[in-house]
């Protein structure tokens, strides 16, 4: 399995076939496997190695997708920024993984002094906006234009191909090493379920560094689709790409379609080319699904639990049963059944599978699983290498089993919040919130939002006579982490409840607010 083979085919079969739209540019498979050649080309030209990591710093676009073709053909490996992180962050991730060469796109060119100050790896900026180039980069165009194609590097199997970086305990992300096999089969699992045709359209919306929106990626190469990018989501502009370009497929996070069905302006669009929404990373409610179904009737609307680390198929709950029926079933609640080819278990404490319906950790064994992290041994270990369930994946999310194989996500075993399809470490917000003058302790939870599933909610102890506002702390850890895992609630409290051996009591502080809802992690 190898990530480019999916290009090499599409040529083949379909050479005049469209493979990017992106605004008024259009190239056909032809002249992208062209472009790819020649970038690659030039990445080689620029010293970039097989298996040095090259990053994306970018907005979607048609030059992502040839970015996420052309790394690879030159035997390198790509390192997509989250671009909602500080300054801070993206300078850790590339330091981690000593990524020199960076590809940077024109609503981040701001940060390139304040980027080259805090990092230590960065060297080449490759400019792939719109407008001029800035001094000190290079053109991509140009790069593309300068240089001949050469031939595909080849990688394959479990060759390095990606480092995707997720949220971490420790207060920094961690580099999640994924292969070339993981992606392919990620991308077979969703053709699967897609059931899409080479002559279909998909759409990329969701931020192109995420791993589902890379799942779809994979999933389109694979059925020899077309690739249509918007820069980002917004509810009238998806609108305008479903009804322009006929989009038959997508993945959103349930966030984004609860904004797309709820415009006032939706149904005066037409929208009936749609025919496959997946979405995954955060729970949907009942009510927005309602929503959504009514207004895309001929949609088949499907659910993916996962996670990075397994690229990210772990469950899928399938179109037949976003349905009366499978709400009669209360299948609707579930994750699904484990993905083809992925299994899963719900292990205790000691290893050992529990019997359905007892809630444990769930643990899978995939072909997506990752590699490992990034510079750290000892987490990978403890993620994948812990007895006796050496060459699983541990999940770190609770869930049970019921007698039809269908996974239910009861709650999570690591600290960890997802508001609006994103991972929040709780450790990781504490940690910004603390650094506050006035803050003499603090405690992260997530808690229900209607239209984020789980929004950061803060408890804050202040220093004896401090004073400080919920928008001061916000402001404040706006400084430290990105604007996404920043606290949207504050609550001021005289103290924390803790353990005995003085922990703090997390569950406690949960209580008020989830008491009476159904915990779920879709």
């Amino acid at each position: 399995m190898q990530l480019t083979q999916a290009l090499h085919r599409a040529v083949a079969c379909r050479p005049d076939g469209l493979a990017t739209i992106c605004g008024d540019r259009r190239h056909t498979f032809t002249e992208f496997r062209d472009r790819v050649a020649r970038l690659a080309g030039g990445l080689r030209a620029l010293g970039v190695g097989v298996g040095d990591r090259v990053g994306i710093l970018s907005l979607n676009s048609d030059r992502y997708v040839e970015a996420y073709m052309a790394i690879p053909w030159a035997g390198a490996v790509f390192n997509p920024v989250n671009t909602r992180w500080s300054t801070v962050e993206i300078a850790y991730s590339l330091d981690d993984c000593d990524t020199r060469v960076l590809l940077i796109d024109d609503p981040f060119v701001a940060l390139v002094p304040e980027l080259r100050a805090a990092s230590s790896s960065l060297g080449t900026l490759i400019h792939v906006g719109e407008q001029p180039t800035p001094d000190g980069m290079l053109s991509y165009e140009a790069l593309i234009a300068d240089h001949d194609p050469i031939p595909d590097a080849g990688r394959s199997g479990k060759d390095l191909a990606g480092v995707m970086y997720t949220g971490g305990t420790t207060g920094f992300p961690k580099g999640v090493m994924l292969s070339h096999e993981a992606y392919v089969f990620n991308g077979l699992v969703l053709a699967n379920e897609f059931q899409v045709r080479a002559e279909d359209l998909a759409l990329h919306a969701a931020p192109m560094f995420h791993v589902a929106d890379f799942c779809l990626f994979n999933a389109i190469w694979t059925i020899g689709g077309t690739h249509v990018t918007l820069p980002s989501f917004t509810p009238l502009g998806m609108l305008q790409a479903l009804a322009r370009d006929r989009i038959a497929a997508t993945v959103l996070v349930p966030t984004m379609i609860q904004l797309l069905v709820d415009h006032p302006d939706a149904r005066a669009f037409d929208l009936s080319a749609l025919r496959a929404m997946a979405y995954g990373g955060s729970p949907i409610s009942e009510a927005v699904l309602d929503r959504a179904q009514a207004l895309l009737p001929q949609a088949r609307f499907l659910q993916v639990y996962g996670m990075t680390e397994l690229a990210p198929s772990i469950t899928v709950l399938p179109a037949a049963l976003h349905s009366s029926e499978g709400r009669r079933r209360g299948k609707l609640r579930s994750g699904g059944t484990a993905a083809l080819g992925v299994s899963v278990r719900i292990v205790g404490p000691d290893g050992q599978e529990l019997a359905r319906g007892e809630v444990g950790e769930i643990i899978v064994r995939s072909p997506g699983m990752m590699l490992g992290y990034w510079g750290k041994p000892e987490d990978t270990a403890q993620a994948i290498d812990r007895a006796p369930n050496a060459g699983w994946m541990h999940t770190g999310d609770g869930g049970r089993m019921d007698d039809d194989g269908f996974v239910y996500v009861v709650d999570r075993m690591k600290d960890m919040i997802i508001t609006g399809g994103e991972n929040v470490y709780s450790t990781e917000v504490e940690q910004a919130v603390a650094r506050h003058p006035a803050v003499a302790s603090c405690a992260v939870i997530g808690v229900p939002d209607e239209q984020w599933g789980e929004r950061v909610h803060a408890v804050v102890v202040l220093k004896s006579g401090q004073h400080a506002t919920s928008e001061e702390i916000r402001e404040h850890c706006k400084t430290l982490i990105g604007g996404y895992k920043c606290p949207r609630s504050v609550e001021f409290v005289d103290g924390l409840p803790t353990t005995g051996a003085g922990k703090v009591l997390k569950r406690k502080l949960r209580e008020a607010y989830w008491q009476g809802q159904n915990r779920q992690v879709a």
